[in-house]
């Protein structure tokens, strides 16, 4: 009888360890946020932000219930062009005086495909003060053991397209910058 009382309550407590939320936060190292756009209709501009931090809790091992909160140094944008660097900066686009970081965070995660790794993801975009919900693909390359640092990480790429002006970003007029904008986002994280 003893013998049983305990296997119940092992099997008890590892419901609850599992249940338990787990935190993950990036690996700079290996985590990148990108975007493209349009140039005049007939050339691709790429660009990244430098500075970001991004975080994700989740009590599931699939991260079916996960929450995504990223922060944006918005200033940290990189073209590859200095003085598009500094116009995108100025009132012209981003104002980053005004409004220095870009966030979001996720709102829901649903499994529309029918494949486990791939998901779709919602939530709330804040960008030159104005907040949006938007939903974008998900994909959860997996978990390894990390050689190096012996901890464990998760992969996940984000992609998906946004419209610049639902942030009153840049002028309206799509013929010189496309209003559509793609995001691609590639993040390792570590577990805590």
């Amino acid at each position: 009888m003893k013998q049983i009382f305990f296997i119940l309550v092992a099997i008890a407590l590892a419901d609850l360890s599992f249940s338990q939320t787990t935190a993950w936060k990036d690996d700079p190292m290996h985590s990148k946020l990108t975007f493209i756009v349009t140039h005049r209709g007939f050339s691709s501009i790429f660009g990244l932000f430098q500075k970001f931090e991004a975080t994700v809790t989740s009590s599931k091992t699939d991260f079916s219930d996960a929450v995504f909160i990223l922060s944006v140094d918005v200033a940290s944008i990189n073209t590859e062009v200095k003085m598009r660097d500094d116009d995108l900066n100025s009132p012209n686009f981003f104002d980053v005086v005004k409004y220095p970081s870009m966030t979001f965070k996720s709102t829901s995660i649903h499994n529309t495909t029918g494949m486990k790794d791939r998901l779709k993801i919602t939530g709330d975009l804040t960008l030159h003060g104005v907040t949006k919900s938007v939903t974008m693909d998900l994909w959860f390359r997996g978990t390894i053991e990390d050689a190096m640092s012996k901890k464990t990480k998760a992969g996940f790429q984000l992609t998906g397209n946004i419209n610049r002006t639902d942030f009153n970003v840049g002028p309206p007029d799509p013929f010189d910058i496309s209003t559509d904008v793609m995001i691609k986002a590639d993040g390792e994280f570590f577990k805590q």
